[in-house]
């Protein structure tokens, strides 16, 4: 967005001077940081510390005064992407598309190199402290670290106690989040060490800003995260290698689509090429852990987790945890998996750990920490806490132990609130001591954003991630993910309105250009055998393909009737009047026990309008919504364009009232429908899991229509001109068989077109034909691929024909069963060691 004046050498001393007076315009435009706060863009009043006085020289006069454009090409892009936060709750109210500004925080090399070299310490302390604990003992033996800090913590498990794990690295990825002080000083504030969350939306940020400001990001030489990632699974893959004959498999744990950060697992397992999978997906037999796919059991050598411990072993952990896997802590035990992170390392988190850490480095690293850690006060230590609570007002009040629930609650800044409230705090620590931590109050850095409306300061936390790798040893991510508060500079947090910031790291050296990305010289040819697809992946898809099948076939349904009810084109026609009734029955469009077409025409077609909009009844809106929870278990697997589908659909189907509102709507809601099957053929790898998609839509359209003609033969209504008219309507082929036979109604034309037409998408036997085609690629699928080619329709007689049409529905609805007994289901008998 720069132009080419700024950034060439040979600009004009005319040229620099201009460039000069408007940065110091530009400095002078953007207000100061608050008094207390450390300033990171400006040095004084008018100049810019390096390296924002490179970004904005990069970005030039056109690019900030373009920044609301470039905050709405952000905005857009989360839409499209369906980037979100906490995206599956119920309240509508609480859903919270991704925040992202469009300035990036940046940071100059010599910063860099202090805090890389400060968290790599750190790293391997933590992991050097969690190894002691759980092997060792000497520390809590010591005393430097309380045992009643440690044992009483939720977060250390009992059960992993001399639990030996590969190569004694329990950590593989850790987030520290650290500010600065008022003088510039580095802090580190916390960890994150149990499943840390951010990696997939740090790579998401990453895309979207330097792709925005494409020049910036290249002149100002910002590293690149890529290999960062790479070197994660290499070092996974370098533990893993001993449990594996070849190379080691790999999955994504995820408690699931209603996880808050759900899209974060979703794209971090599709940028890593492995498998997003909830716990029910996998199971253990003899200590070794097994993905069930359609391939049958395939055995997992490593789990990258983002399921919190209580969770994930219901036998020895959370007995009521419906998210985890029988047995896993028993293949931990065995040493039959790798786990990324250990269970067991949550006790780190807490706030009270860094109070110690100082010592501890000393004692177990012969070194001091490079970076300080906020001065703590654990309460549980009576010293601690005497010395603390005459300057109470001065600290922040923390939970000891964030991950009970009875004893978690929102820090409390002392200085914020009045004698009464503290002595009011005062008292609770002093009930129960333990609980509770304290730490001195640090006002945190504030970086430039842009509001929607002008660049102004904004308070500011940063999160880093050290990662292992195949050598050992820790590295530290070269950029990572800025949270800047919403309105109140004391709270930096998403939950509370806050945002993010990409955070680019400037380097002296070569820019490592790395990626994850096959160069288009070397990449190996894909096969679809080399895909691991998950039976709940699978069954999800197959029903998406069924919902969605069923939701067009229930929208013309519903549309063919109400056009006949307001033609009055069935007032004597009972025939038809019954295969109607008897479909919109079968479809949930009506209920069983309700009038029917014939004895009440207008409370008939008043329930049809009432039953697509009503929620609970097994109809559109039910169908719509199982289509949405189907696409939101394989987000990993969709483009982001089918999960907004079904809700455009579903705000469509409420707001009507009348019948000829609900015609529109019905023709209006065909278009979305046309649209996903569009993206579901055209937008699509042509994978197993597209296939059992492919599988699920034919499969739901071959029992639908079989149901439709033999529904409209037994009732004669197929002899009536309307009703001969109406079948054709409901196959969706009344063109074709116009332009073929003009007005003529055969019945035998009729059969030929809608049974026995292989041209015809929608005829039988070219649902089977396809049918056939797909299952035929889905591995040890012959006895099912068998029963489809049985299915042979001979052109005889009308009843040879109509016989043969009902066995394909009994056919249809066995072929159903049998697919997910193959595919879905797992019954073996499993056993677990004692």
């Amino acid at each position: 967005m720069s132009s080419s004046a700024q950034t060439d050498d040979t600009a004009t001393p005319q040229t620099q001077q201009h460039l000069g007076d408007w940065l110091s315009s530009l400095c002078r435009q953007i207000a100061p940081a608050k008094p207390g706060h450390f300033d990171e863009m400006r040095s004084s009043p008018d100049a810019m510390r390096e390296p924002w006085l490179s970004l904005f020289t990069k970005l030039g006069a056109d690019g900030v005064a373009h920044l609301a454009q470039s905050a709405d090409n952000v905005n857009q892009v989360i839409s499209q992407n369906g980037i979100s936060y906490n995206v599956f709750v119920d309240r509508e109210d609480q859903v919270r598309p991704w925040s992202l500004n469009p300035l990036p925080m940046v940071i100059d090399a010599d910063q860099w190199r202090h805090i890389e070299a400060s968290l790599a310490q750190r790293a391997k302390l933590l992991n050097s402290i969690v190894h002691d604990v759980y092997q060792k003992g000497d520390l809590l033996a010591a005393a430097y670290l309380p045992s009643a800090l440690v044992l009483g913590n939720p977060g250390y498990l009992h059960a992993m106690r001399n639990v030996k794990v590969p190569d004694d690295i329990y950590l593989h990825v850790i987030a520290f989040d650290l500010a600065r002080d008022e003088q510039g000083g580095w802090w580190v504030i916390g960890q994150r060490t149990q499943s840390p969350s951010g990696l997939g939306y740090v790579l998401e940020n990453r895309l979207i800003i330097s792709r925005l400001f494409p020049q910036a990001y290249r002149e100002m030489r910002v590293q690149h995260l890529a290999k960062s990632y790479r070197r994660l699974l290499a070092g996974l893959e370098a533990q893993a290698q001993p449990l594996a004959n070849g190379t080691p498999r790999f999955a994504f744990l995820t408690a699931g689509p209603y996880s808050e950060t759900y899209f974060e697992h979703a794209y971090l397992a599709r940028y890593l090429g492995i498998p997003l999978v909830e716990g029910p997906d996998l199971t253990v037999r003899n200590n070794e852990v097994f993905l069930k796919t359609v391939q049958g059991l395939q055995r997992i050598h490593g789990l990258m987790r983002r399921l919190d411990d209580d969770f994930c072993d219901p036998l020895e952990l959370r007995a009521d945890s419906a998210l985890g896997i029988p047995g896993l802590l028993q293949s931990i035990r065995a040493g039959k998996v790798v786990m990324a992170n250990a269970l067991g390392t949550g006790f780190l988190e807490s706030p009270a750990i860094q109070g110690f850490l100082p010592a501890i480095s000393e004692h177990l690293l012969g070194e001091p920490l490079l970076m300080p850690s906020l001065h703590t006060w654990w309460c549980g230590e009576t010293a601690a806490w005497k010395d603390v609570s005459p300057r109470l007002h001065s600290q922040v009040i923390k939970p000891t132990f964030a991950n009970r629930q009875s004893t978690n609650f929102e820090p409390a800044i002392a200085s914020l609130l009045d004698e009464s409230a503290r002595n009011h705090w005062r008292a609770r620590i002093e009930r129960q001591p333990d609980i509770y931590t304290t730490q001195t109050y640090l006002p945190f850095s504030q970086v430039p954003i842009f509001n929607g409306q002008h660049i102004e300061p904004r308070t500011a936390m940063m999160r880093f991630y050290a990662l292992i790798g195949p050598d050992k040893q820790w590295h530290v991510m070269p950029g990572g993910m800025t949270r800047v508060a919403a309105l109140d500079p004391h709270i930096v947090s998403i939950r509370s309105g806050g945002s993010t910031l990409d955070t680019w790291i400037i380097s002296n050296e070569e820019v490592d250009n790395f990626s994850m990305l096959p160069s288009h010289t070397s990449a190996k040819r894909w096969h679809t055998d080399n895909e691991l697809v998950s039976s709940r992946s699978a069954e999800n898809l197959f029903w998406l393909g069924r919902y969605t099948e069923r939701a067009e076939a229930m929208v013309r349904l519903a549309r063919e009737i109400l056009m006949l009810l307001s033609t009055n084109r069935v007032a004597s026609l009972s025939t038809l009047n019954d295969a109607v009734t008897q479909l919109a029955r079968s479809q949930s469009l009506v209920r069983f026990d309700g009038p029917s077409m014939s004895d009440a025409p207008a409370v008939f077609g008043d329930e049809v309008i009432s039953r697509l909009r009503q929620s609970g009844c097994g109809g559109l809106m039910d169908v719509v919504q199982a289509m949405l929870n189907a696409m939101r278990s394989v987000r990993d697997r969709l483009p982001a364009e089918h999960v907004e589908i079904p809700t455009k659909i579903k705000a469509m189907l409420i707001a009507p009232r009348s019948g000829n509102d609900m015609m529109q709507v019905l023709d209006a809601v065909e278009l979305p429908l046309a649209a996903l099957v569009g993206y579901q053929l055209d937008r699509m790898t042509k994978d197993i899991g597209w296939r059992m998609l492919a599988v699920g839509r034919l499969l739901e359209r071959l029992i639908n229509q079989s149901q439709m003609i033999n529904q409209f033969f037994e009732s004669a209504a197929v002899y009536t001109e309307q009703g001969f008219d109406s079948l054709l309507t409901l196959f969706d082929s009344g063109i074709t068989y116009r332009t073929r036979y003009q007005r003529q109604q055969e019945i035998l034309a009729l059969l030929d077109l809608l049974v026995l037409d292989k041209t015809n998408p929608r005829a039988l036997h070219a649902v089977i034909s396809g049918l056939a085609e797909h299952m035929a690629h889905l591995p040890d699928s012959g006895q099912i691929s068998a029963k489809l080619s049985s299915l042979t329709i001979t052109p005889e007689t009308t009843l040879d024909i109509l016989a043969q049409v009902k066995d394909i529905t009994l056919t249809g609805l066995a072929l159903s069963d049998e697919i997910g007994h193959q595919f879905f289901a797992h019954v073996n008998e499993q056993r677990f060691a004692s």
